[in-house]
């Protein structure tokens, strides 16, 4: 049963949410991934959200671009931690997804990562440190990487 739901707003972001999935796996975390725009099927992602705790699911990555919806709506219909992954995909680069993302009201949070594959990363790398402390496999992946990250010899 994955313990992460990869979300991301159209098909063609996901070359972008590539390093996340890469992370994920690497770190031996189970997800999904599933493309649902909060604009075109806005149901779909009430849906998600309000199903995903029953399903499983104990973090959701959600990545999106433009005015980036996506993280913020998934928020609003769960208190499932919400990461949320703002992609260049507009002529402002990012910067308009971000500040979409991170402008959440009072009460309805969303983790927000840089823009970019460091983000990218960063959202899966933010997933570990959330389940490590429930999961002592997934804790132990991510501590080996900080320590190689780091020139530990631990």
């Amino acid at each position: 049963m994955p313990l992460v739901a990869v979300l991301m707003g159209s098909k063609t972001d996901a070359e972008a949410m590539k390093p996340t999935l890469e992370t994920l796996d690497s770190l031996g975390i189970s997800h999904e991934v599933s493309v649902i725009s909060a604009h075109r099927n806005p149901e779909k992602a009430r849906q998600f959200g309000l199903t995903a705790r029953e399903r499983g699911i104990e973090i959701i990555i959600a990545a999106a671009g433009g005015a980036a919806h996506l993280p913020g709506a998934l928020a609003s219909w769960t208190t499932l931690p919400v990461i949320g992954v703002p992609l260049a995909t507009s002529e402002l680069k990012g910067a308009d997804a971000l500040y979409s993302i991170v402008q959440m009201p009072a009460g309805i949070p969303v983790a927000t990562v840089a823009i970019g594959k460091a983000g990218a990363k960063n959202a899966a790398y933010l997933a570990a440190e959330i389940l490590g402390l429930r999961y002592d496999g997934i804790r132990q992946a991510y501590e080996n990487y900080r320590s190689k990250l780091q020139g530990d010899s631990r």
